[in-house]
């Protein structure tokens, strides 16, 4: 089960042995070694442990401790208690203060996924996750773009946070509420234009029409022993009302942009809800590659 925790799991070209030790058992194996991970038991009469990182970053942010759950280890035998030590996760983190907690679970995690709702985390967003071989032509003309310049992070933040969608993580979950949701995304792409948290931040570039969208990209490099594994993803895109359409040709150049730094796929997750990126989708010749639900939970 381990291997549909890959965000690649769907790229047939990378061995599920590589994605195993890169996301999946290997993760869990090496999980403990890095600062902020935590392993904890199961409450009994589960015999299993709970896979949990703490983020410095969020909980500075939110002034909240903030964990993210990576998985439960169990046997076929603590399945039917594995809500029971659902609950008792929620008990050990709230004993240590306020707390938020979130997980992304693949669709394919069934028990975990049951056992999770059923002892109290909610599901908050469900994804969809598309990718796309960049060898493919593109149906769209180029378009005039450039990079975003750091003196305009904080226009772009702006836009972030005004293109609100309310199906996304942070805006799906009550415990965050509009403004909290709001101000996170519009960090997040502030950061993003700083270079933080990604590689390359797309505007357009069309004379005389002002920059009310943008689109947020992070390069992974080709996996060691695996030609043509390289991909590049589209992490955040906004668009305001000034620059309708623009998402199509936002992500038509980064698809431009990934082939001409050699990455062979570009991945681009969005809400089951976003109708509007499955056009885009649709047009530029994307395929679904998987589902993921995001649970959270937390105590004050």
């Amino acid at each position: 089960m381990l291997a549909w925790h890959s965000p690649v799991s769907f790229l047939r070209n990378i061995p599920v042995a590589v994605q195993q030790v890169r996301y999946g058992t290997g993760t869990a194996a090496r999980f403990g070694a890095h600062a902020g991970e935590q392993v904890l038991p199961m409450a009994a009469p589960a015999t299993g442990q709970w896979l949990l990182r703490h983020l410095p970053w969020d909980t500075q942010f939110f002034g909240t401790d903030t964990y993210r759950l990576f998985t439960g280890l169990f046997d076929r035998e603590s399945a039917a208690n594995l809500a029971a030590a659902a609950v008792g996760l929620r008990v050990e983190l709230a004993r240590r203060g306020p707390y938020y907690a979130f997980g992304m679970v693949p669709a394919e995690d069934t028990a975990l996924l049951q056992a999770l709702t059923a002892g109290g985390w909610q599901l908050v967003e469900t994804r969809l996750n598309f990718y796309r071989p960049t060898a493919d032509p593109l149906p769209v003309p180029p378009q005039a773009v450039r990079f975003a310049r750091p003196e305009e992070a904080e226009a772009i933040g702006r836009v972030s946070a005004s293109a609100r969608n309310d199906y996304d993580r942070f805006h799906a979950d009550p415990w965050f509420g509009d403004a909290r949701a709001d101000a996170m995304l519009a960090r997040y792409a502030e950061a993003a234009v700083r270079g933080n948290y990604a590689d390359a931040v797309l505007v357009p570039a069309e004379a005389g029409l002002p920059v009310d969208s943008f689109l947020a990209i992070g390069d992974a490099p080709a996996e060691e022993g695996v030609p043509g594994s390289a991909t590049s993803r589209v992490l955040l895109t906004a668009v305001g009302p000034q620059n309708r359409g623009w998402h199509l040709k936002l992500v038509a150049e980064a698809i431009r942009r990934a082939a001409q730094t050699d990455a062979s796929y570009v991945l681009m997750t969005t809400q089951a809800t976003n109708r509007a990126v499955f056009r885009t989708c649709e047009k530029l010749g994307f395929c679904l590659g998987s589902t993921t639900h995001v649970v959270a939970c937390h105590g004050r």
